[in-house]
């Protein structure tokens, strides 16, 4: 696949409602798109064996138990804390080739094989890492996908969100920590840790095609754009700049302030 072809694939994923989003699939033109000419076809016999595993726990294992042992037990999946940072643990097809990846590209694969055996599993966008949701006989449960599925208790989530500095009030609030979101919205957080590792490394074309994938997956938010114009501005093409902050004036009534601002900006450099 060309990083063309990525791009037209992920437009198509971008326009279909929430629950019909092809989660792994978009994750593949993802990671195609940053990498083209890659074959994703091991990624995709890795997710056929989960699914093959995961249905035969199920007959003899809870959900939250069967789920953890197949990708973290059978499969292997597991955090990769020595060397984090590493590109490839944002990227799904290097992550089902080395087993390792961040918590959400970890999650994003556990969320999957839950959709092909009618499990009821969700992302949790819990701030500072992500969790999973999933509905139990005794009422939701937390996962976590990085610490190879282990259940979270009440008390941990509280005390995680204590520290990410939420409010005691919020933190105690089980149903607002986990609340869940929706497959495009995992998948784009994906790309948001993609594009903040790029920029802090100064890497502006990587972080202007992590930016790029979120405008395409979410077509109708302006703020991926935001993001492409400054990416655009760090390379030095401030034609290209002004045209991503037109791209998000436009899908924003006109009424971004930001954008704006920063339109004016390149366009008095462009002179």
């Amino acid at each position: 696949m060309t990083r063309e072809e990525a791009e037209q694939a992920l437009t198509t994923a971008g326009a279909a409602k929430d629950d019909q989003f092809p989660l792994f699939e978009a994750a593949l033109g993802c990671a195609l798109h940053e990498e083209p000419g890659r074959d994703p076809a091991q990624a995709r016999d890795l997710m056929l064996e989960a699914t093959h595993r995961l249905t035969r726990r199920l007959q003899r294992e809870a959900p939250e138990e069967a789920i953890a042992e197949t990708m973290a037990g059978d499969l292997h999946l597991t955090g990769d804390p020595m060397t984090y940072e590493n590109p490839d643990n944002a990227d799904m097809i290097c992550v089902c080739a080395r087993r390792k990846g961040l918590p959400v590209a970890l999650g994003l694969l556990y969320l999957e094989v839950a959709r092909r055996c009618d499990l009821p599993v969700y992302g949790v966008d819990f701030p500072g890492h992500f969790l999973l949701r999933i509905e139990a006989d005794e009422g939701p449960l937390a996962l976590d996908p990085y610490a190879e599925g282990r259940v979270v208790l009440p008390s941990e989530l509280s005390r995680r969100a204590l520290m990410t500095g939420l409010t005691p009030d919020v933190a105690a609030n089980l149903e607002t920590l986990m609340a869940p979101v929706s497959d495009r919205a995992v998948l784009i957080r994906l790309q948001n840790n993609i594009f903040a590792r790029a920029s802090q490394a100064k890497d502006y074309a990587r972080a202007e095609r992590s930016a790029l994938r979120r405008a395409l997956l979410d077509p109708r938010d302006h703020r991926p754009w935001l993001d492409v114009a400054a990416a655009r501005e760090g390379q030095g093409a401030l034609a290209g700049a002004l045209q991503a902050l037109g791209h998000a004036q436009q899908l924003d009534g006109g009424a971004t302030i930001a954008a704006r601002a920063a339109r004016e900006r390149v366009r008095l450099r462009l002179n």
